[in-house]
């Protein structure tokens, strides 16, 4: 497809980004934008999700929606009525695409069964788990409020309610062993699931784990050897059992993928609204990075008091897209299109750089496209920092 750099987001895709920040609790390893509250007025923060869409809209009209995602936080604490006022305020702005994807993260301990249904009736078609871990003993010491029990139980409830339904779990746990992690990936990869993200425990500066860490504790994390051996046994299983990774930590069955992320990754545009919430948008003007108040009340009183709940909206020179879209399709394993890069940044990557890159089977090209290997998506960072410029 060729585009103009201002439409060059038309590459992937536009979708919006809803975050609700509320929790029931701070999991000590989580260092997203979520707090914990007692009381919510859902009304008051619909008419702050209502108000937002169509301050939006007027910068960027008439664009077809691709997806949507309620992410958070906690965003299954959201009535369905709050969900669907949500949508119903999207569609009146924005054309909905015939194969929208409607996504909503959710919690294994906020499952009932009526509200599942709910959240279908307002729209939702796929629903996304917090389930972090099958073993008890592990999700207590994640702070998790649920069982593994309890886990089985929402997401069989979650998959008699939607057609399209994905997991997350937490590896590399304290203590954990090799042969332990492939049992359990081996029973997620049993319950009928056809996308799984799972991630690596990180340690974030920040966090619960991260001053627990800093003073001498959270013993028994694995060393890189077994950090290494336990993504490559992720990919490898994954993989035979049908849903080989397509993002460096999101597995899916053909078909099955994130096509919300997928935006993300292949650079399109988002509409992010709520605390915390980014945004990456382009009009005439260029393109801009647009971010938000974290504290929830902020937030909500810049939108109420000014009409605008944007903290910032910055823009973006072509070389920073360009180092953007390397960065992002780099995850994937279809790659990035070298030809998209060197229109946006006016010249192509430097052979010099990535031809060494090739011979230690860190990159590989095929049909047009750039593509980390296996071995190149364990160590990204550095081959990204090896190709771009200066």
């Amino acid at each position: 497809m060729t585009v103009t750099a201002s439409e060059d987001w038309r590459n992937a895709g536009f979708g919006l980004y809803v975050h609700w920040p509320f929790c029931q609790a701070k999991c000590p390893y989580c260092d997203f934008n979520s707090h914990v509250a007692r009381e919510v007025d859902q009304t008051r923060w619909l008419a702050a999700y209502e108000s937002e869409i169509r301050r939006l809209s007027e910068d960027i009209p008439g664009r077809v929606l691709n997806t949507v995602f309620f992410g958070g936080g906690t965003p299954s604490l959201m009535a369905p009525e709050t969900v669907a006022g949500v949508l119903e305020a999207a569609r009146r702005v924005w054309p909905f695409a015939n194969d929208i994807e409607i996504t909503l993260e959710a919690n294994p301990t906020s499952v009932e069964a009526d509200r599942f249904r709910g959240y279908r009736d307002a729209g939702v078609n796929r629903l996304s788990m917090g389930i972090q871990s099958l073993n008890d003993d592990h999700l207590r010491r994640l702070g998790r409020l649920h069982s593994a029990g309890e886990a089985r139980r929402a997401f069989t409830i979650a998959r008699e309610t939607f057609d399209k339904v994905s997991f997350d779990l937490i590896y590399a746990r304290q203590d954990q062993t090799l042969s332990e992690w492939q049992a359990e990936l081996g029973e997620a990869l049993s319950m009928a699931i056809d996308h799984l993200s799972l991630y690596q425990l990180t340690i974030e500066d920040g966090t619960a784990f991260g001053a627990r860490h800093a003073a001498g504790g959270l013993r028994g994390l694995p060393d890189d050897d077994l950090s290494a051996d336990l993504y490559a046994a992720t990919q490898d299983i994954c993989a035979s059992a049908g849903l080989p990774g397509y993002e460096i930590s999101n597995h899916a069955a053909e078909d099955a993928q994130s096509q919300h992320n997928l935006i993300y990754w292949r650079y399109g545009d988002y509409a992010g609204i709520g605390p915390g919430a980014h945004g990456r948008l382009s009009n005439a003007a260029g393109r801009f990075a647009t971010d938000t108040p974290l504290q929830p009340g902020a937030w909500l009183e810049k939108v109420e008091r000014h009409g605008n709940g944007e903290a910032s909206r910055t823009p973006l020179p072509t070389e920073e897209q360009a180092a953007e879209y390397l960065m992002m399709s780099l995850r994937l394993a279809e790659g990035m299109d070298p030809l998209r890069y060197e229109k946006l940044l006016g010249q192509p990557l430097d052979e010099a750089a990535i031809l060494p890159l090739e011979e230690l089977g860190l990159l590989e090209r095929r049909d047009g496209r750039l593509r980390a290997t296996v071995q190149g998506r364990m160590v990204l960072n550095g081959v990204i920092r090896d190709l771009l410029p200066g």
